[in-house]
């Protein structure tokens, strides 16, 4: 658990963990446990008194150890149970939120080092997850499965509308047609859809075992959403290697949801990042800046030829250079001037003229 951060600490005491299973336990039977996963010279050095244990980790000793009032010290992976009946004397003088003393103990105990710190409340049956100045108080499954499958509803419900306007994107970059504005509706919708599995995501770290069918449905659910996010801005915005696809995609997420819904905003961004050409005057009007003409080179429509291997997608891309000249190639000079196999030129051409 060394350098984690508050998700990994989450992962440990999602549902299925053995960790999980022995807090779960002391929950049932209304008690109070302080557990520290991580047995660091900096971490003894807050310890005095207590019991030197040295035992394999299983959910009954936890239990049976919480019984006693003092902390409970894991090794950092949770599979040995160190100590018992500690009391940890962290800073007095560091700040705190909470007003129990398990929890200040908790909360100035994971600020001093580098450790996960777990409390669970006697009154209030909670169980409390601190990681340096991070604290997550456990959601009980039923609400979080609730939450979940909100957001996936959601996510299928932008999925949709992200699929219309890829839809009407696919017509208008055979015939050339792409303006930024079309590429700034498409951004948008991507970026919605990204959000929102996020927010599952980060509710799949708590549910654990207990999330694996709502983590199948957004899997579905976003299906070649990121290579499809990721070909429109290497299509429209001459974006070539990750380090450049992963800076756009960092300044659409650093966006608050207005700036990401002004068109005219998205398009000063975008613009200022993308490298291409017709995009770098500065000068342009709201309208003239919207209407630029921007010509694909072809990645994403590619990319959905059915089984075509990438490795001739990428030759075609790089030898052809356009979507607009392969659109108006015949499959026998295809195969020619990209050295593919016969039927797959025949194959790229009936999936792009299926768009017609």
């Amino acid at each position: 658990m060394e350098g984690a951060g508050i998700e990994e600490a989450l992962r440990s005491v999602a549902p299925g963990t053995p960790l999980r299973q022995g807090l779960d336990r002391i929950l049932l039977a209304r008690m109070g446990a302080l557990v520290v996963l991580g047995d660091s010279p900096e971490v003894l050095e807050l310890c005095t008194g207590g019991f030197l244990i040295e035992a394999a980790y299983t959910p009954q000793r936890l239990f049976e150890l919480a019984k006693m009032d003092g902390a409970i010290i894991l090794s950092s992976h949770g599979s040995q149970i160190v100590r018992a009946n500690v009391h940890l004397v962290p800073d007095p003088r560091l700040p705190t939120s909470e007003t129990g003393t398990r929890h200040r103990t908790a909360e100035r105990v994971a600020e001093s080092v580098d450790a996960t710190v777990v409390a669970v409340s006697e009154e209030l049956s909670v169980i409390s997850v601190y990681r340096r100045r991070e604290k997550r108080t456990l959601q009980p499954i039923p609400q979080l499965l609730s939450r979940a499958n909100q957001a996936l509803s959601t996510l299928e419900r932008y999925r949709g509308r992200l699929d219309q306007v890829l839809e009407q994107l696919n017509g208008l970059e055979l015939r050339e047609q792409v303006s930024l504005r079309d590429v700034v509706f498409v951004l948008q919708r991507a970026e919605m859809v990204r959000r929102i599995r996020e927010e599952i995501d980060g509710y799949l770290v708590e549910l654990g075992a207990d999330g694996r069918l709502v983590a199948l449905q957004a899997a579905e659910i976003t299906l070649d959403f990121d290579r499809d996010y990721t070909d429109v801005l290497r299509d429209f915005l001459g974006v070539c290697d990750e380090g450049e696809v992963r800076d756009i995609k960092e300044l659409l997420a650093s966006l608050d949801l207005d700036e990401l819904m002004n068109v005219v905003q998205l398009a000063r961004h975008v613009a200022e990042r993308a490298r291409c050409v017709s995009l770098a005057h500065e000068d342009l009007y709201d309208g003239e800046l919207l209407g630029v003409n921007l010509p694909s080179k072809g990645s994403r429509l590619l990319h959905h030829v059915p089984r075509l291997p990438r490795s001739i997608a990428a030759r075609i891309e790089e030898r052809v250079g356009s979507l607009h000249a392969l659109a108006s190639m015949e499959p026998d000079e295809l195969a020619t001037v990209a050295g593919v196999d016969p039927d797959w030129a025949k194959a790229v051409v009936a999936h792009l003229r299926s768009y017609e």
